[in-house]
C-alpha cells in the first residue's frame, strides 16, 4: 500500500507559483513559474519589444533622454594652426634660439636619447673602427624645451642631422657561461668577453625648414 502511494507521488505533477509582475508602463501581468525552476513563464501579453528587454535583463530606465551628438568640422581651424604652429618653429630656428636639442636615434637594433656630448656603447660586433665619423640616417625623433619632430618612421636626412665619432673600440667584462647535461656526464664551462663600441655625439641639429618642399626628391633617399 505504502508502496504504491509513494509510485503515484512520483507521477504529480509540480505546483506552478502564480505571483504578479509590474511592468514599466505600470500594468501587471500574472506570470508563472515552476518551483525551483530559473526560467519565468509568462502569458501572451501585448508588451513591446523594449519592455520584454528591461523585463529580461532586469536593465534600469532612468528617464534621461538620449541626444544625437553633432561633429563640428573643424578642419579649416585645424589647418590655420597648423600653419602657425610651423612658422613659428622654422622663424626660431632661423634665428638659433632653439636652445639645446636632443634627439632618438636607431643603432645596431636599439634605441638611444641622445644629446651633444653624449657617449653611448654599441655592444656586440660593429664594423666602425677609432676615429670613423658617423651620420646616422635613422633618426626617430628631435625635440627642444619648445618643440619636438616625430618621424613616421624616421625623419628625413634633408631635415635634421645627428654625426658622432668612434672614440673607443674594447671588449666588455669576462662573462661566465656555464652548460650542462643531467645524467649525460656533460660540463662545460666558456669564458666570454663581447666586443663594444664607444661613440661620442658630435652634434645634434635641424638644417633645413620644417614642413618645406623640394622641387626634387628622391635622389639620396634611404629605404629602410
Amino acid at each position: 500500500m505504502m508502496a504504491s502511494c509513494f509510485i503515484r507521488c512520483l507521477h504529480v505533477r509540480p505546483v506552478l507559483n502564480i505571483a504578479r509582475r509590474t511592468l514599466l508602463d505600470g500594468s501587471v501581468i500574472p506570470v508563472a513559474s515552476r518551483i525551483g525552476g530559473k526560467v519565468p513563464l509568462t502569458e501572451n501579453t501585448n508588451i513591446s519589444w523594449l519592455q520584454k528587454a528591461h523585463l529580461r535583463t532586469n536593465v534600469k530606465d532612468y528617464g534621461i533622454p538620449l541626444k544625437q551628438e553633432e561633429v563640428k568640422d573643424t578642419r579649416q581651424e585645424d589647418n590655420e594652426y597648423t600653419k602657425e604652429t610651423i612658422a613659428l618653429v622654422n622663424n626660431q630656428l632661423a634665428q638659433g634660439e632653439e636652445g639645446r636639442l636632443f634627439a632618438v636615434i636607431h643603432v645596431a637594433g636599439k634605441q638611444f636619447i641622445v644629446t651633444q656630448e653624449d657617449i653611448i656603447i654599441i655592444h656586440g660586433p660593429w664594423p666602425p673602427t677609432i676615429s670613423d665619423k658617423i651620420k646616422f640616417e635613422k633618426v626617430m625623433l628631435v625635440g627642444s624645451s619648445d618643440f619636438t619632430l616625430i618621424g613616421r618612421p624616421v625623419l628625413p636626412s634633408e631635415l635634421v642631422s645627428v654625426t658622432a665619432t668612434v672614440i673607443d673600440k674594447d671588449l666588455s667584462h669576462v662573462k661566465t657561461k656555464f652548460r650542462f647535461h643531467k645524467r649525460k656526464q656533460f660540463r662545460r664551462i666558456n669564458f666570454i668577453r663581447s666586443p663594444l663600441t664607444m661613440i661620442r655625439i658630435n652634434e645634434v641639429k635641424v638644417v633645413g625648414r620644417v614642413n618645406e618642399r623640394k622641387d626634387v626628391e628622391g635622389l639620396n633617399q634611404v629605404f629602410y
